[in-house]
């Protein structure tokens, strides 16, 4: 299913924010287990690149010794995890106000490679996203059929613009910014909206109803049952972005 098809046929994707986080401790292999167990359509998970090379998922910075390295899944970890089935939206933690930036993007490299290993025929369950424009902007370089979404705390007429002429595939604003006309404007320039993060019922009815294609929430069942969705079979979800 390509993105298009997605965005017209698809109720609001529900996308566990670092995995059912409320139920487990956020990005840990059991939060990504239990947020497919609990139905979710996808997971959205850290990485940072540890001093050793490796690829951990994370969201607050790591230790400048690596003396917490040790008890941080790996990124392949995580995805295993995730299982065959649920889309996994990887946010690059590339910023120098957040731990660092990598000038050399050996991150958004290691990223694509390791997800470029699990095949081709499982491209389309990948998103990757960054608030670091330099980064979403390189990985379009380095694997230009892995999709691309530029997280960001506002957006406007000129921000819509900029990241669908650079060819990325999704926006994703702070869900409190959001408006219908908005999400208008992204979908006729060809982009995915997909927010973060809620757990309110009523306004995961609302952000379904504004036009939102995904929503980062902590409680993906109660997600679920807020949009009336339920219970699902693996073969009902959504295959891809």
């Amino acid at each position: 299913m390509t993105f298009a098809v997605a965005r017209q046929t698809a109720p609001m994707l529900v996308i566990a924010h670092r995995g059912a986080s409320v139920d487990a401790p956020e990005n840990t292999i059991e939060s990504f287990r239990l947020a497919d167990a609990q139905g979710a359509d996808g997971v959205e998970l850290d990485v940072r690149l540890s001093r050793s090379g490796e690829l951990l998922v994370r969201h607050d910075p790591l230790a400048a010794d690596g003396a917490d390295s040790a008890s941080v899944p790996t990124l392949a970890a995580a995805l295993d995890a995730c299982g065959s089935e649920m889309l996994v939206n990887v946010e690059i933690k590339n910023l120098a106000s957040n731990g660092g930036f990598d000038a050399s993007m050996s991150i958004a490299r290691a990223t694509l490679d390791e997800l470029g290993r699990r095949g081709t025929t499982e491209s389309g369950r990948w998103l990757i996203s960054s608030f670091s424009w330099a980064t979403i902007g390189a990985c379009r370089a380095y694997a230009a059929d892995i999709a691309t979404g530029f997280l960001c705390m506002t957006f406007d007429e000129a921000r819509i613009e900029r990241i669908a002429a650079a060819g990325h595939a999704a926006i994703h604003p702070w869900e409190r910014v959001v408006t219908a006309p908005l999400v208008e404007r992204c979908h006729a320039a060809g982009l995915l909206v997909n927010v973060w993060t809620s757990n309110d019922p009523d306004r995961l009815v609302e952000l379904a109803d504004l036009g939102v294609d995904g929503v980062c929430t902590d409680v993906p069942a109660i997600a679920r049952l807020a949009l009336g969705r339920g219970t699902v079979a693996p073969a009902d979800r959504p295959h891809s972005w």
